[in-house]
Order: C-alpha cells, then sequence, then structure tokens
C-alpha cells in the first residue's frame, strides 16, 4: 500500500513529517504551548519548490484538509502514545472508523465484528456497509474458537476491548494473531482505555482507532478522531480516502486535543479511582442485578493496565429506570463520555435507536441496563446522588 501522490492533486500529500521541519508546530518560536496554524493554505518560496512538492519528492503543508502543521504534531503525539509509526487526525470518531474500514474492504467483501460494538459503529456496518454489498458477521470476541471458525475469508476483525454498553473485554493479543493467521487487518477502538491503560499496537493491533471527543480532548468542547498504524495503512488513508472525503481534523481542534493530552494520564487516573468506588458501592446494593466494570475483574483483563470511568449496570425490576434518571442532581442526561461531567444514558432510549429490522435484538443490551460516565467530581457526591435516586425511583 505505497502512498501514491498524483502531482495534479495539490491536496494530496505524502505523509512523512521530516522535511516540515520550518513548519514544525510544537517548537515554533520556542512558545511553551504550541501555535494554532489557523490556514486554509500554505504558499510557496519559488516555482522549484512547488513542483517538487506537487511531484511528491518533498513534503509540507499546502492545504489544511491535506496537511497542517498543527494537526500535524498531534499525530505525531499519537503515534508515539500508541507506539505505531503514523497517525491520522480526522474530524470524528465516526470518521476514524469509516476511514479505517473503508480504506480495506471493496463491495462483496466481509468483516467480523465483536458483539456489543459502539452503536453508530454498528449503525455503520447494518446501514451503510450492507447497502454496499459488505457483508458483517458478529461474533463473542470471549470465544477464541469461535472467532476462529468465523474468521476464514473476512478482510477485518474489528475489536473492542471492552465492548459498548456490555463491557466484555478480549484477549486483544489471541485475537490479533487469529486475524493475522487469516490475512485480515485487526482493527481496535481504543477510545475507552486511552493509551494510558492499553497500546494495542504492542499486543499485535494493526489499527487503533480513538473517538478523540472523549478521554483524548477530556473538555467535552471538541468532535475529533484519530486512527494509529503503520506508516502503510496510514499513509493509504491519508492518500486514498482523506482527500475525497473530506473529514480532515482542523487546527484548532488538533489544539484542543493536543492541550488534552497534556492531563490525560492524570485525569485517567481520578476517572478510574471514582468509578471503581462507585462500581463498588453499586455491586452492593441490593436493587443491582450485576454491575459491568473491568476495574472489578480479578485478575485484571489481558491488555489492559487500568481502568477509565465508563461503565454499566443493570437494575432489578422494582426501579423504575425513567424515574430514576429525572432524580438525579449531579449526572446528566446525555451521550458521549470522557469529560470532567459525570453522564447517564439509559439502554432502552439506545435499543430504540439502532435501527434496521430486529435490530435491538441482534444489539443484544438488556432494557434494564444503564450507563454511567464518572467524571471529576467527589465520588462521594456522586454515589449519594445515586443512592438518593434509586429509592426515589422504587415502584
Amino acid at each position: 500500500m505505497k502512498n501514491n501522490n498524483n502531482p495534479a492533486d495539490p491536496d494530496q500529500l505524502p505523509r512523512a513529517p521530516e522535511s516540515v521541519v520550518a513548519y514544525d508546530a510544537e517548537h515554533f518560536a520556542n512558545a511553551v504551548v504550541p501555535p494554532i496554524f489557523q490556514n486554509s493554505l500554505f504558499t510557496f518560496e519559488n516555482f522549484d519548490e512547488m513542483v517538487e512538492t506537487y511531484a511528491g519528492r518533498k513534503t509540507r503543508p499546502v492545504y489544511s484538509r491535506g496537511l497542517n502543521p498543527t494537526t500535524r504534531a498531534f499525530e505525531e503525539k499519537i503515534a508515539q502514545l500508541e507506539r505505531t509509526e503514523d497517525a491520522l487526525g480526522l474530524a470524528s470518531g465516526m470518521a476514524a472508523i469509516s476511514s479505517a474500514v473503508l480504506s480495506v474492504v471493496k463491495p462483496g467483501d466481509r468483516i467480523v465484528s465483536v458483539e456489543h460494538c459502539y452503536p453508530d459503529a454498528f449503525r455503520f456496518f447494518e446501514m451503510f456497509l450492507r447497502d454496499m454489498n459488505v457483508r458483517v458477521d458478529y461474533v463473542d470476541g470471549r470465544d477464541l474458537d469461535a472467532v476462529r471458525k468465523i474468521m476464514p475469508g473476512a478482510k477485518v476483525l474489528y475489536l473492542e476491548s471492552p465492548t459498548s454498553w456490555t463491557f466484555h473485554t478480549h484477549d486483544i493479543a489471541a485475537l490479533c494473531q487469529i486475524a493475522r493467521d487469516h490475512g485480515a487487518v485487526s482493527m481496535i477502538d481504543n477510545s475507552w482505555a486511552s493509551p494510558v491503560f492499553c497500546q494495542p499496537a504492542t499486543l499485535g493491533c494493526d489499527v487503533v482507532i480513538h473517538s478523540a471527543s472523549k478521554y483524548i480532548g477530556g473538555h467535552s468542547d471538541v468532535v475529533a478522531g484519530v486512527i494509529a498504524g503503520s506508516n502503510e495503512f496510514i499513509g493509504r488513508v491519508r492518500s486514498h480516502i482523506l482527500p475525497y472525503l473530506g473529514a480532515k481534523l482542523s487546527a484548532f481542534d488538533g489544539w484542543l486535543l493536543l492541550r488534552g493530552l497534556r492531563t490525560l494520564p492524570a485525569r485517567m487516573r481520578e476517572h478510574q479511582r471514582s468509578a471503581t468506588i462507585i462500581a463498588r458501592n453499586l455491586a452492593n446494593h441490593p436493587k443491582v442485578t450485576a454491575v459491568h466494570y473491568p476495574g472489578l475483574m480479578e485478575p485484571a483483563a489481558p491488555g489492559l493496565s487500568g481502568s477509565s470511568g465508563l461503565f454499566s449496570f443493570e437494575f432489578a425490576p422494582e426501579v423504575d429506570i425513567p424515574t430514576f434518571v429525572d432524580a438525579l442532581r449531579f449526572f446528566k442526561i446525555g451521550v458521549s463520555w470522557g469529560g470532567h461531567e459525570s453522564l447517564i444514558v439509559p439502554a432502552l432510549v439506545t435499543r430504540a435507536q439502532v435501527g434496521g429490522p430486529n435490530s435491538a435484538i441482534r444489539f443484544g443490551v438488556p432494557e434494564n441496563l444503564v450507563r454511567l460516565h464518572i467524571g471529576l467530581e467527589s465520588a462521594e457526591d456522586l454515589w449519594s446522588d445515586l443512592a438518593t435516586a434509586i429509592e426515589a425511583s422504587l415502584k
């Protein structure tokens, strides 16, 4: 998968950062905070430089849809954190998922995905890929024999560990080896753990995907995505997908993400500390029938060195979930996660949204399940809020 550069297309730029030294955002003017290169285009010193750039012999910013120094600084940081050769910032997490998958599959191909994946990824598989005649099969990623059985002929093995809503954890290294044995590209959404608690590339995963809107951004003020992988893979996405779908990360969003990375380890440790307290308290509550939080697993899940602030739990039948949700004060009702604020989403709402015939059944999430994101507020205040709301919601 070589990075083929068409001289007739000024937006299609090669990936190598070595020759962008003059536009190095991170060290520009010795600024302690990299500046924002809020440019749509970058001009040339002379005719020869333009020719060298268009011919692919020199890499430098031309048009920010292809390369921008601020977003490039963010991409380099992600590649370092994920232990990959390169990375590519995109306009959303779904842009990262769809760009990664579409760079591999074509009509008539088949992919395998673990069950209970991110709902919008599920809808992308069910409503977009199937329309372009790409078959999607789902499998319990905890069952390695089932994965081996279903993999022959698949182009992609799509993973999450843990999965969305049910938070099933997987042996990432074993699954990626199965994909490799069958000539498939392994991809994983690593948004939940962040690079702080998991580096899937070190476990053999080919492609690492993030909704950077979540923990990487960390402040609920940016929507972004990122793909990390080999030079070859990222080069293919950069040259074959990015110029034409146009889902490029903006310079300002790249700057916000660089800001988020500076506090990522400290925030992840605090999310983990508070979430562990809340999850343990819920596990001991008589009106809670199950808690799905990898941080309570013994032994710890393979490949995870810690747990974030997102998990789910299931209520007993006597709890009225809408009443419970409306009784909360500190937890806000809202989608997404990864910011400073604590959030709640009941599964019965997501089940109604997944789309397609029998989709709620295939999605496989029970109606009595509730998802929490534990933010950076006091864990004691959050638990008091939950306990009071449970008491108020008993039928």
